[in-house]
């Protein structure tokens, strides 16, 4: 099961340099065996193409370090809090993917202008809330989680499947962690597609309501119809 899971998380950590999401050693993926309580996720600071399954570290949900040589992400304690808070992912992703991080450093979400958002995004992808100095300086990247969990509040994880941090940069999740890598690319097209929305038409406004819930809700949820069962 484990070397499975390490498969499938090197697999999405190469996803995102194929998609141009990632440059560097930027960025990381993780995912969750919830029959283990046990997460891997990609080393700290490694390049791409120089990772193999045996690198991914496998952590519990509290980010203690169970197997692996290597340090793990340092985006660590995030992704354990988002796994804890949200039963219902399987996978988590962060990037610094160009349009996404620059709506984040803009202090903006990107709000949903179009069908093609509204089939991923239930509404607008939502930013968090600036972390305090204290959180800054304190327990950082597990504070970056209590601010994506508390602006979560109230809302589907799998409907609203991503966040800006403010200042930072997006993070997505998904049922596993290659759902979770196809929602960061998702979120990547979005996050330019508003953004030539805006400079075309500085006055934009959010699809109707109507248009909003009709072309999310045929892609999930009991009525869907979008695809092949």
């Amino acid at each position: 099961m484990l070397e499975k899971l390490r498969t499938e998380v090197l697999e999405a950590n190469l996803e995102l340099v194929r998609r141009g999401l990632v440059i560097y050693t930027f960025g990381n993926a993780s995912g969750v065996s919830r029959e283990d309580g046990l997460v891997a996720i990609k080393p700290s600071g490694v390049p791409y193409d120089k990772m193999t399954p045996a690198d991914m570290v496998i952590t519990d949900l509290q980010g203690n370090i169970v197997e692996g040589k290597l340090r793990p992400s340092s985006d660590l304690p995030t992704h354990v809090a988002l796994y804890r808070a949200f039963p219902s992912i399987g996978g988590v992703v962060h990037t610094h993917s160009r349009h996404a991080t620059a709506w984040a450093q803009a202090s903006r979400e990107i709000p949903c202008f179009g069908t093609t958002h509204a089939d991923y995004f239930h509404g607008p992808v939502p930013l968090t809330r600036p972390l305090t100095a204290e959180e800054i300086e304190g327990d950082y990247e597990a504070n970056t989680g209590v601010a994506i969990i508390d602006r979560m509040k109230g809302l589907d994880p799998l409907g609203c499947p991503g966040v800006l941090v403010h200042g930072h940069a997006p993070f997505a999740w998904g049922k596993t962690v290659m759902d979770a890598a196809h929602i960061a690319v998702i979120l990547e097209e979005l996050a330019a597609m508003a953004w030539m929305t805006v400079t075309i038409n500085p006055d934009a406004q959010p699809i109707s309501q109507a248009q909003r819930d009709k072309h999310h809700f045929r892609k999930h949820g009991p009525k869907a119809y979008y695809g092949q069962r």
